[in-house]
């Protein structure tokens, strides 16, 4: 998990932007004013550096063509068009995207350049934006690249959806077609939870409840929640471009469960303000504990990592009694047990930096839930801890964890503990997950280290190890849609805890007071106070005891007198 991390360097995150824009329904005037958006004759048109872009006949999103573009050594694979536009005018950028890391953006627009972003995806997904330009411009300069080390991206039906820039263009954008395969993935006490296939051309979903539209989302799968138990909703799902909205799906009904089941996350059972902390199930360098040695001032053991099996999804957990010193099984529950006496959690983590699990379709959703269950079952944990550094399907992981809240009912502990590119956006798949589970989450602890610069919420680049780095980045998440209860700061106990980013517990606590009191803050003060902010997190309570428990000692008491 948080050993070594790639880095993102800030010149390049600059660009990463905060949020999808919605379109508005577009003038009939309006057209797509690239040219070649669909690759069909190679590469005419565009402009790729170090000659790391071609086009390939599979896989393509629509025609027989789509480009590959492969990063290289310092290169990162960038293809670019110059497109003729019209001055102070509004225009919809977007294109499908499949591949490694793909960032889509505009430059020279005369006003506010824009770009938007997604990881690593398995399918096609369409990136959107929308910019508008200035009084004079009249071109603007539209560009696709991935990043740094990662697997080439390819891309397909590139759109610059607006008024006629006078060079021509290709055709523009159709309504798309109704979604199909609308169902109900998982229902609470106060949710429905549900999922339906991808729309060709589509930029956005509406959820209907009995008619009534309560949900606009990105991605094929959305929550609705606020509804009473053991109640019978209808819905339906439209999908919507620059061009409108296509027709209503199929109805699907579900039936929200009895008063008493899900929700809460388990939060009800911690304090308002809680320290989590990671804990090694090996040994590298750092203090080797049994879970007993873990201070008091951790509301939250994560013990790390539940590892992959060869069964799609599903996980399993070795204790490491040799690297331990001969911890045994027996005793490690008997600590687990002795923990929850003295009112903390131990949940299991999965995944960690070297983690490769999938979770990708129903059956290893199923699989994921049932066998996490079975570890729970088996020492004791009270909940899971959701670490996956290699992508996250957020369709396939929501329904997952929602099976496991079935299982588990309403005392489940669910934590997140995402890199801080992984939540740069709400339209990032491990962003949808957090909010399509918000019900029942208890905490997102990011990992606020190992990652170069990042953007802020007020749009400016900030550098890791400072106070407006943790402020800044966390306003992110508390402006995106989570709770305040369900945001923490996740930082290394010590340098030798994490590559980069480590920062003293001064600073730790400082962010703390600047997020929750207004007080403490650097150059970056959030609008508003969030007293109701979850804590800190650390990788890791071994790291921590080989600098003397440093950290806990002084952001342990910290936390929990917040008000």
């Amino acid at each position: 998990m948080l050993r070594r991390r790639r880095t993102l360097a800030g010149a390049a995150v600059a660009a990463l932007a905060l949020s999808f824009l919605g379109a508005g329904n577009a003038a009939a005037a309006d057209v797509n004013n690239a040219k070649n958006t669909g690759f069909e004759s190679g590469l005419s048109n565009w402009t790729c550096s170090a000659g790391s872009g071609t086009t390939v006949s599979s896989p393509v999103h629509g025609g027989a063509a789509a480009l590959k573009a492969t990063p290289a050594g310092q290169d990162y694979a960038q293809c670019t068009q110059t497109v003729a536009v019209k001055p102070n005018s509004t225009y919809t950028l977007s294109s499908w995207v499949q591949g490694g890391y793909a960032f889509l953006g505009a430059t020279g627009t005369g006003t506010t350049d824009v770009s938007t972003w997604t990881a690593d995806s398995t399918s096609w997904k369409q990136l959107s934006t929308t910019f508008t330009t200035g009084a004079s411009t009249t071109s603007v300069t539209v560009y696709l690249h991935g990043w740094y080390g990662q697997a080439a991206y390819y891309a397909d039906d590139v759109s610059v959806y607006g008024p006629d820039g006078g060079g021509g263009g290709d055709p523009a954008p159709t309504i798309p077609s109704a979604p199909t395969n609308l169902a109900v993935s998982s229902t609470t006490s106060s949710s429905v939870s549900l999922a339906w296939s991808a729309v060709s051309n589509a930029t956005g979903y509406n959820v209907y409840q009995g008619g009534t539209k309560v949900a606009a989302v990105t991605g094929t799968s959305a929550t609705v929640t606020g509804l009473s138990a053991s109640t019978s909703y209808s819905f339906q799902v439209t999908a919507t471009n620059a061009a409108g909205e296509s027709a209503k799906s199929a109805t699907v009904t579900a039936t929200t469960a009895a008063s008493g089941g899900g929700g809460g996350g388990g939060g009800a059972a911690l304090p308002k303000h809680a320290v989590t902390g990671y804990w090694q199930n090996f040994n590298n360098g750092a203090t080797v504990q049994k879970i007993s040695d873990v201070p008091s001032q951790y509301d939250i053991i994560a013990v790390a990592f539940a590892d992959a099996t060869s069964t799609p999804g599903a996980v399993s957990f070795t204790l490491d009694s040799a690297g331990l010193g001969g911890y045994t099984v027996d005793q490690f529950k008997a600590d687990i047990k002795a923990k929850q006496a003295a009112g903390k959690k131990v949940i299991v983590s999965v995944g960690g930096q070297n983690g490769t699990i999938s979770v990708a379709d129903s059956t290893s959703a199923t699989n994921f839930a049932n066998s996490v269950y079975s570890l729970m079952q088996t020492y004791g944990f009270d909940g899971v801890d959701i670490d996956l550094e290699n992508s996250l399907n957020a369709t396939y992981m929501t329904q997952a964890l929602r099976q496991l809240s079935s299982k588990a009912g309403s005392s489940l502990i669910i934590t997140m503990a995402p890199q801080t590119i992984d939540m740069q956006s709400t339209s990032n798949a491990y962003f949808q997950t957090a909010l399509n589970i918000k019900d029942i989450l208890t905490v997102v602890n990011t990992q606020y280290y190992n990652s170069g610069s990042m953007l802020g919420c007020d749009g400016k680049v900030y550098s890791q190890g400072s106070v407006d780095f943790l402020t800044a980045l966390a306003c992110i998440q508390l402006e995106g849609g989570l709770s305040p209860s369900q945001v923490g700061l996740g930082v290394p106990a010590s340098t030798s805890g994490a590559g980069s980013g480590y920062v003293s517990p001064t600073v730790v606590n400082n962010a703390l007071d600047c997020l929750a009191k207004a007080t403490n803050c650097g150059s970056f003060k959030p609008s508003k106070t969030y007293p109701d902010l979850r804590g800190a997190m650390t990788w890791s309570t071994n790291w921590d005891a080989a600098a003397g428990n440093a950290w806990s000692s002084a952001v342990g008491p910290h936390v929990h007198a917040l008000p």
